[in-house]
């Protein structure tokens, strides 16, 4: 994991670690969003475990977790690690999206019907779910409180990729309207911000579990996973 420049400052400094979630088992290829009963694969399994190896000589004490079960299962094997409960939290839960249970890909799918066309008219918003803005107030809230909550050590949220890639274009100062498929923000990805105090003194990425991710030939859009 490699910081940007720190600037220096003498508030006390704490880390919030953003994970998001290992693979889901999803054989339809459906837009899953927030729908229930989706869990980790067994491969999404050894990427929850991967992370908690990775994290074991860290300083966590707080693990939160969106209320979904693919991110309570990939927060459970560092939690256990550090003898820690997970915190539900529903501020890093799964953007809202119209498209739920559907195939949504660029020319198939959801997108095959024009019935569907109307709920894309405005990226911006946007337009087929949660507005973006929405998004970065409730993760900066969870973000906001965690970190008050492991002042001086570190924590954990399991979220799910658009949120976390949201609020990072936020605090790095980008445009939130985006192209989904160029999100950086792998499955089991870490997205973390030091803090000193209140101020995001620096921001780090990291794929620990990049050897596990399969690559696809396919680019589908996704506005959420």
């Amino acid at each position: 994991m490699t910081d940007q420049p720190t600037a220096d400052g003498s508030g006390t400094t704490t880390v919030v670690h953003l994970l998001r979630h290992g693979e889901v088992y999803n054989p339809a290829g459906v837009l899953y969003g927030r729908l229930p009963g989706y869990h980790l694969s067994d491969l999404g399994r050894q990427m929850a475990e991967r992370v908690a190896t990775t994290l074991a000589g860290r300083d966590i004490t707080h693990v939160v977790a969106s209320p979904l079960e693919r991110a309570q299962e990939t927060a459970q094997p560092t939690a256990e690690s550090f003898g820690l409960e997970i915190v539900t939290d529903d501020r890093v839960v799964e953007a809202g999206n119209v498209f739920e249970g559907q195939e949504f890909g660029v020319g198939d799918g959801a997108l095959r019907r024009p019935g569907s066309w109307r709920h894309l008219y405005n990226p911006f918003r946007p337009s087929w779910g949660e507005p973006y803005k929405d998004i970065v107030v409730r993760m900066l809230a969870a973000m906001h409180d965690v970190r008050e909550s492991a002042t001086g050590h570190e924590a954990l949220i399991v979220s799910h990729q658009l949120p976390v890639w949201i609020v990072r274009s936020f605090v790095e100062g980008r445009r939130l309207a985006h192209d989904p498929r160029k999100r950086i923000c792998s499955l089991a990805s870490l997205t973390t911000f030091t803090y000193d105090g209140d101020r995001v003194a620096s921001f780090a990425y990291s794929e620990p579990a990049s050897d596990l991710v399969p690559v696809r030939a396919d680019k589908k859009f996704t506005a959420g996973a």
